[in-house]
């Protein structure tokens, strides 16, 4: 999911069905081109997926841990793509007698050709078109029926309307017979070809598979990360015991169908349950059938509808009863199939099940199926189970309000709408409003009015109760959520604040910077000023007045560039407080040599020791530009990967590799390794580009920004092309520049990446 929402997911484009090919070799077969190219590309994805991992290895440590691919498969890749290219076809290269073969049949088939093209500019007349085919594998030309015999030449085939008919000229029977043979040479070195490569795949067969399931895996980890995409999917903290603790969760299945689907909290412990009661058509059975989707999600690796915050436990087994199983070849009843139904899951309850149970007792009397349906939600919370179940029994609800394993829940109905909400309130139980949901499905008025009469007064005022509960749970939900938006807002203000503050801090750091560039714009005058001086006392004597003049102008530019350390500590970044220990020198008891990096306060920047007095414990510092010289208890040690006294040119006294490359000013030796190295030698030019820009393609994604292309000499076609490909199509290429000879001289061209 990350990848994908970095824009970097996994190459398993275009892969292919290759079971068949590989039960076909596990049987000692032989492969076709076409099946052999399948095994290739799905090889050749294996191996750039593993490259891919690898090279985000710190990234993706279980995709690596899953990519189960032998990497001397490589040359099992190499061999197939010599051989075949993508569609199927054998490369002349394939064999230097396939080569000499095939090159045979194109001239046998030229020779015909030319000989047929004479014979029908010769013989038109007895023609009936002026083209030339091939029937039954020979060269042939239509004549006419009725001038056959005046045409030496064996006949193949007729029209179908029995006016032509097709004849091979005698003058071309030779050379078709000489073809002939020479296809049927080619077909049987094509054959041997195939068979030689079918028992190179054979004899890694056990590593191909290993391959193409690690294909088939990562591919599905990818369906499930792309689905999570959509689904705005995260992945739940998993548990090892059977509990729900659902944030925003959504039906996935609904969510897909395009549904604005209403998020809902759900909480549940093992051994405990929660009952949901409230209208119909109100969302209880889409709450079931989501954690049940959820649980099987989980179980299968697949991120939830729901907040990365949501916990979810690992259920074994999933038990339900959701809709109506009677039978009347079974002989049973609807409340029947539920009883029967339930006596299968109370026998398979326990600890780390999950229990979803649609209208539990259903269809039977009320009072004796809401006692039934006690008991058994009772029954399977003291076996361990977590239990979640839809009901209308008021006997139900209430025995949750007493019972310590169980708790009640609701989905809310807008009586002003006079439509369900789909909104899940826990701890409350709600209303069935069948009157009001029978009104609204299209129930006359008169019929519902005289329901309402007959009513008993119980149900009239449980309906009253749970419905001003539900209204005050609402109305502090809604304080809730009020409070919650001016919690955001108060704090988007103070992120505001923060982020004024850190620009006006850039503001003032930018004109130090430029007040600092005008100060060593003065100092380089001054300098200039005492180089002129002293050309001119060179050169025409002056005066001892005038130089003296001029070097106290400099003096004075560089007096004003140090005081207050405004010049440096405007052009060096500050060095922030984690890199810089709070002890001087002096009091960390330091020992400092040339090289050393320390910490300048009164110039607020990095330095570097250039020199060390020994008697006096003093040192010179070189802090860009600046270099003075200053006294211990003036310093502050730097923390660095290295320690609190880290170099600042490597080695005591001498020059970083970095340092040594300025100075020199030529190019790091590069390393040519695995990863950034793609082999070409041997292949067309046409085969070869699609691979080098899938190859540049993935470098880009990682770290590596220097890449060997091995092409070989050859004829030099493919190495210009490469070259040319590089610079001219490639954007990213910045330039290129063939191989030294330690890395293969021209065989090989190097390519840099921006």
């Amino acid at each position: 999911m990350e990848l994908h929402q970095a824009g970097e997911g996994l190459p398993l484009d275009d892969l292919r069905d290759v079971d068949p090919h590989l039960a076909r070799l596990e049987r000692r077969g032989v492969l076709d081109g076409p099946a052999l190219s399948d095994l290739r590309v799905n090889l050749r994805a294996a191996l750039w997926l593993r490259e891919f991992i690898s090279t985000r290895k710190d990234r993706l440590p279980a995709l690596l841990g899953i990519c189960s691919v032998d990497p001397t498969l490589a040359d099992l890749d190499d061999a197939l793509a010599t051989a075949i290219g993508f569609d199927g076809n054998l490369h002349d290269h394939a064999s230097p007698e396939l080569r000499k073969l095939r090159h045979e049949c194109t001239n046998l088939r030229a020779r015909i050709v030319g000989r047929l093209e004479q014979f029908i500019d010769k013989h038109r007349e007895l023609l009936s078109d002026s083209f030339y085919t091939v029937r039954e594998g020979r060269y042939v030309v239509p004549v006419r029926s009725d001038a056959h015999d005046r045409v030496p030449g064996i006949v193949h085939a007729t029209s179908d309307s029995g006016a032509s008919l097709f004849v091979e000229p005698r003058a071309v029977v030779p050379q078709g017979n000489r073809l002939k043979m020479a296809e049927g040479e080619r077909e049987r070195e094509e054959t041997r070809i195939l068979s030689a490569l079918s028992d190179q795949v054979a004899e890694h067969l056990a590593s191909v598979r290993a391959a193409i399931e690690s294909l088939a895996l990562l591919d599905l980890r990818d369906a499930g990360a792309r689905m999570a995409l959509e689904l705005e999917a995260a992945v739940p903290q998993l548990c090892p015991e059977g509990v729900a603790s659902l944030r925003s969760a959504r039906h996935p299945l609904l969510q897909l169908d395009g549904v604005d689907v209403v998020p809902n909290d759900l909480v549940l412990e093992a051994g405990h349950g929660v009952v949901i009661s409230g209208p119909n058509a109100g969302g209880k059975t889409v709450l079931l059938k989501t954690l049940g989707l959820f649980a099987l999600m989980a179980r299968a690796g697949l991120p939830l509808p729901a907040k990365a915050s949501s916990k979810l436990g690992f259920f074994d087994p999933i038990l339900s009863d959701l809709g109506d199983e009677q039978s009347t070849q079974k002989n049973l009843s609807t409340f029947s199939a539920h009883v029967q139904s339930l006596a299968t899951i109370l026998s398979q309850a326990r600890p780390g099940a999950l229990v979803l149970l649609d209208e539990i007792c259903g269809g039977t009397d009320p009072e004796e199926g809401a006692a039934l349906a006690c008991a058994v939600v009772d029954a399977l919370c003291k076996a361990g189970a977590t239990v979640l179940v839809t009901t209308h029994y008021e006997a139900l609800k209430a025995f949750s309000l007493s019972s310590e394993r169980l708790r009640n829940a609701s989905v809310g109905f807008d009586i002003e709408r006079m439509a369900p909400n789909f909104s899940l309130t826990m701890d409350v139980p709600g209303a069935s409003s069948a009157l009001r949901v029978a009104a609204r499905f299209g129930i006359p008025s008169s019929v519902v009015e005289h329901a309402q009469r007959v009513l008993p007064q119980q149900a009239k005022d449980f309906e009253l109760l749970a419905g001003k509960l539900n209204a005050h749970t609402r109305t502090a939900k809604e304080r809730e959520e009020q409070l919650t938006r001016e919690l955001a807002a108060a704090k988007a203000v103070r992120r505001e604040h923060e982020t004024r503050l850190a620009r006006l801090k850039e503001q003032s750091r930018r004109k130090l910077t430029a007040e600092a560039d005008r100060l060593m714009a003065d100092l380089r005058e001054a300098r200039e000023t005492l180089r002129v001086a002293k050309a001119t006392l060179r050169d025409r004597a002056a005066s001892a007045e005038s130089l003296k003049s001029a070097q106290a102008a400099l003096q004075a530019v560089a007096t004003r560039a140090a005081i207050g350390g405004d010049l440096e500590a405007a052009r060096v970044r500050p060095t922030t407080d984690q890199a810089v220990s709070g002890a001087t020198l002096a009091e960390a008891h330091v020992d400092l040599a040339p090289g050393d990096a320390v910490y300048v306060p009164h110039l607020r920047s990095r330095g570097t020791v250039v020199e060390v007095d020994p008697k006096t414990r003093r040192f010179r510092i070189a802090a860009g530009p600046i270099k003075l010289w200053t006294e211990s208890d003036k310093l502050k040690t730097v923390v660095d990967d290295s320690g609190p006294q880290g170099r600042a040119n490597g080695p005591r006294g001498q020059p970083s590799p970095s340092d040594r490359q300025s100075e020199s000013g030529s190019e790091p030796q590069e390393l040519r390794t695995r990863d950034n190295t793609l082999k070409l030698k041997g292949m067309r030019v046409d085969d070869a580009l699609p691979m080098m820009e899938s190859f540049v393609d993935r470098m880009l994604m990682g770290p590596d920004k220097v890449g060997f292309v091995v092409h070989g000499h050859g004829t030099g076609s493919l190495r210009k092309a490469i070259r040319k490909h590089l610079e001219q199509v490639m954007t990213h290429v910045t330039r290129t520049r063939p191989g030294t000879p330690e890395e293969g001289g021209d065989a090989v061209t190097v390519f840099y990446l921006d």
